[in-house]
């Protein structure tokens, strides 16, 4: 068996991550995982398993009325999950199958959870809120995983034109900020990166916001990623907190975290949108918007 510590475990953690996992999950997670490296053989494909098995008996438990149960085993099935990733980094052992069968396991977890919630409390009470509130959360956490890998795409685009018809021997400050995240984009200005200039796309939105910034350094100095409502927190709210709370809060804890998530996806998509303003239009470009 390894000869594994506790700050071995913690230097496997993600650079940055949600503040639910950071705050909540990880002081746990890690001592656990620090136990199974250490006195297992367990992997990190079988801690996954695990994992979408405690999520199914979360549903199951959200289906006969348990709502604390449900609560409790959807957490430990997070948890679970959470160390999958840890272990396969310490150890080396992670796999593109291991990838794989985490997103669809995380995929099957919510939408079982979803169901299980809102059918039972609709059986319980002949209640449809709670059946809408099923499918919001299903549809909501479906275009949570759409709109990320767009955004993405919309972004490497944005790059690509930045460097065709701004400068091609540029950096961006995304990617200077990537190995230096607790620099303040002010410090930036006039800098070079080996030898390069550096281009801030997010220029616009910083002026807008100045504040952000310094409220990004101070997540990073925490390890909190600055999507501080992701999918994450959205589900902790809608399968943790309000059933912990009680059937009451199902309803009302769903529409306020459903709006928020959406409120900060639509500010991931303001800020692209503003980056790119930034772009230079063709003189082709220009011609068409005259006509």
């Amino acid at each position: 068996m390894g000869r594994f510590t506790l700050d071995d475990i913690l230097a496997a953690r993600k650079p940055r991550d949600s503040w639910w996992t950071v705050f909540m999950v990880d002081p746990l997670a890690c001592r656990l995982a620090l136990l199974v490296a250490n006195h297992t053989k367990i992997t990190p494909n079988t801690l996954t398993r695990l994992s979408m098995l405690g999520g199914f008996a979360s549903a199951a438990a959200f289906l006969e009325g348990a709502l604390l149960l449900g609560a409790v085993l959807f957490y430990l099935s997070f948890m679970v999950d959470c160390m999958d990733g840890k272990i396969a980094r310490l150890k080396g052992t992670g796999t593109p199958f291991g990838l794989w069968l985490d997103y669809v396991g995380d995929r099957i977890r919510v939408v079982c959870c979803a169901f299980g919630l809102g059918f039972g409390e609709y059986t319980r009470t002949g209640d449809t809120d709670y059946m809408l509130a099923a499918v919001g959360i299903v549809v909501l956490d479906l275009f949570r995983y759409i709109n990320g890998p767009q955004l993405k795409r919309v972004k490497e685009a944005t790059r690509s034109l930045a460097q065709a018809r701004m400068d091609a021997d540029c950096v961006f400050v995304e990617s200077v900020l990537g190995s230096r995240p607790r620099t303040e984009v002010g410090q930036l200005a006039d800098e070079v990166e080996d030898g390069r200039k550096i281009i801030d796309l997010q220029k616009e939105f910083h002026a807008r916001f100045p504040w952000y910034d310094r409220f990004r350094v101070f997540l990073v100095r925490r390890r909190v990623r600055t999507h501080v409502v992701s999918g994450i927190e959205f589900h902790a709210a809608v399968f943790v907190v309000a059933p912990v709370l009680g059937s009451w809060a199902l309803v009302p804890v769903t529409i306020g975290a459903g709006t928020l998530l959406l409120a900060f996806e639509m500010s991931l998509v303001y800020r692209v949108w503003l980056a790119a303003r930034q772009i230079p239009q063709s003189e082709p470009e220009k011609e068409k918007i005259l006509v």
